[in-house]
């Protein structure tokens, strides 16, 4: 994972140069596996390392764009906007053994229903540092 301070999203694709848009990605042959845009709450970052001593770097979680504000688990099954892109979330990232033995840490149970969101990519556009995430139904 690679921090950048703008990236240009794809509808229907993903994140240009992301693994999964790139098909790539771990799970990338799965079609029913969606990650064309994943999300992930600072505030659960941030819970893990005040009540379980775990700290993740920035990227660990494997999502692509970290939120401050936003309970991202209420987007699933709405539409919403990141700066100018729409997407719709359609599930939730839970974390998986994959993840945890790449993060070398004991997540799994910690993040349950807590490990971010999946979502779709309507429309096109750049997503940058400091977008608004705003629901739109």
């Amino acid at each position: 994972m690679t921090a950048v301070d703008r990236i240009r999203a794809v509808a229907g694709v993903g994140l240009e140069g992301d693994r999964y848009a790139e098909r790539a990605g771990h799970w990338s042959p799965d079609p029913k596996v969606d990650r064309q845009l994943t999300l992930v709450a600072a505030e659960e970052i941030d819970r893990l390392a005040e009540r379980f001593d775990i700290v993740l770097g920035p990227g660990e979680t494997r999502r692509n764009v970290t939120t401050r504000g936003v309970d991202v688990n209420a987007l699933v099954g709405r539409r919403f906007r990141i700066g100018d892109v729409e997407c719709e979330g359609t599930r939730l990232c839970e974390p998986c053994q994959y993840l945890t033995d790449l993060v070398g840490q004991p997540i799994l149970e910690p993040l349950v229903h807590r490990a971010g969101l999946r979502a779709r990519i309507l429309t096109g556009g750049d997503i940058a540092i400091g977008d608004e995430v705003v629901a739109l139904d």
